[in-house]
């Protein structure tokens, strides 16, 4: 077995504010058939250690970045965790990543920046009773592992970097590399330097082994201007080094057959007793068009205003949407105001539970993302039978085959794709989401199309066991 250990700031169920912590609570189990042994190393939030199963301390940090820390290992929810049971870094209200008016926590470098370190810990042998061959690091929060790595004497475990969102940088004032424990000469094109600040994105994207990100068009995309948010000429530079590799779902949570928060079902047949139950949940009537859902955070990037602006034309063809989510304030209060058509229902906030009736409910389900990575919902949806409308980016461009004449014609089609990701484009899918609702017979075979399609982890856990099989030092 290799033994990987997984460094992220959040990992599901646990603790989670979007798709990074699914990917991170399930790649464990993924990858063990793949013969990979993970640990999971974490933030010693709260929730994680009120958690942590016959927890003990591995290892002890006298100073971490402005306190004493304890190194935990234990378990929970299924899974082999390292905690950081540090409370002058994470043990505070609000959420992992904001304090309780919204805002950034001022101290996030260096919250961030101890998880790394540890992490670098660990992987030069910390723990005497277990250290990993190969560290994954996960977006900018783990992305000062490498670079701590490299600076470290002994022997050196490889560095995986994975790009969940290459929108979020991490960014810190030149004055505090020392205090993040940075070698200031690397504070130059080739280190962690980034228009005059600290990257912590970057010292993982220039020092580790190899990179990935989590689909084979994204990977193409980071490496343009309009996609690689200013570090497009680093990942060009790496591209010998970088893999899109695509996530997966858990298809034990995520299963119509099995799935405890809904009327289960097991063929598209089966949808309708969702359905129905969906709707007297958000007091939505009958309707001549299709049932569309949304579950996401509401931003810019998610295409909020675009559908905002698109959305008469999918209501004055007789559909209807259901949302859930939270974010921008400007979009939750346009939201909770078209919520007063009666074809429109709108929850702000987020509940597992309801976003699973949702989308098992749901007739179609829409991700008009200006950029996405890969996304899970639209793989939710496929597994339910819930029709993906997606703008053609990302994983969307990956995992959902386009309703055209032609994959009509052959009856492959598992949704809808629409480019250029504008309102006008996204009113023209309304259009077509709605003649194809109209013909039951061809709806249908597309929902049982989608419901065949795979969407978990094997063929992604094999292509990570492939990459770690190809860096592990050996034992």
């Amino acid at each position: 077995m290799i033994r990987v250990l997984s460094v992220a700031s959040e990992c599901a169920p646990l603790v989670k504010t979007g798709g990074l912590a699914d990917v991170v609570g399930a790649l464990p189990a993924a990858l063990a058939p793949a013969g990979a042994e993970m640990r999971v190393l974490l933030p010693g939030y709260p929730a994680v250690l009120s958690a942590l199963e016959d927890g003990k301390v591995a290892f002890e940090e006298p100073d971490l970045f402005g306190g004493a820390a304890r190194i935990l290992t234990g378990h929970a929810a299924g899974l082999s965790l390292y905690a950081i049971d540090a409370p002058h870094l994470f043990d505070r209200g609000g959420s992992i990543y904001l304090d309780t008016s919204g805002r950034d926590w001022p101290d996030n470098p260096e919250r961030f920046a101890a998880l790394s370190w540890i992490g670098a810990r660990i992987g030069m042998g910390a723990d005497p009773g277990w250290t990993p061959q190969i560290l994954h690091c996960h977006d900018w929060q783990a992305g000062f592992v490498p670079d701590y790595v490299a600076a470290m004497d002994g022997p050196k475990p490889a560095t995986v970097l994975t790009v969940h969102n290459i929108a979020f940088h991490g960014l810190a004032a030149e004055s505090l590399i020392p205090e993040l424990r940075l070698d200031p000469d690397r504070f130059d094109r080739d280190g962690f330097e980034f228009w005059g600040k600290v990257s912590a994105l970057k010292a993982g994207l220039m020092a580790a082994d190899k990179l990935t990100t989590v689909s084979p068009t994204y990977a193409e995309e980071l490496m343009t201007e309009d996609f690689g948010m200013g570090l497009d000429g680093v990942m060009r530079y790496r591209r010998d080094d970088l893999s899109g590799i695509l996530n997966g779902i858990d298809e034990d949570v995520w299963n119509p057959a099995t799935d405890r928060h809904i009327k289960t079902f097991k063929t598209p047949r089966g949808k309708a007793a969702a359905k129905t139950a969906l709707c007297r949940e958000l007091g939505l009537g009958e309707a001549q068009g299709p049932l569309c859902v949304v579950v996401t955070r509401l931003t810019e990037q998610k295409g909020i205003d675009l559908l905002l602006e698109s959305l008469p034309n999918l209501l004055a063809r007789g559909g209807q949407l259901a949302v859930l989510g939270s974010g921008n304030p400007t979009f939750e209060e346009a939201l909770r105001t078209t919520a007063n058509h009666p074809s429109v229902a709108v929850r702000i906030g987020y509940d597992e539970a309801l976003s699973h009736r949702m989308i098992a409910g749901g007739d179609a389900i829409l991700v008009p993302s200006r950029f996405e990575p890969c996304g899970l919902t639209q793989l939710y949806g496929l597994r339910y039978g819930t029709i993906p409308l997606v703008a053609m980016t990302g994983g969307l461009a990956d995992t959902v085959i386009n309703a055209s004449p032609a994959a009509m014609a052959v009856g492959v089609a598992t949704g809808i794709q629409f480019q250029p990701v504008t309102a006008d484009s996204l009113r023209a899918a309304f259009n077509r989401l709605c003649d194809l609702y109209a013909v039951p017979d061809v709806w249908q075979r597309m929902q049982r199309n989608a419901m065949k399609q795979p969407v978990g982890w094997e063929g992604s856990a094999a292509a990570y066991a492939q990459l770690y099989g190809e860096l592990a030092r050996p034992a």
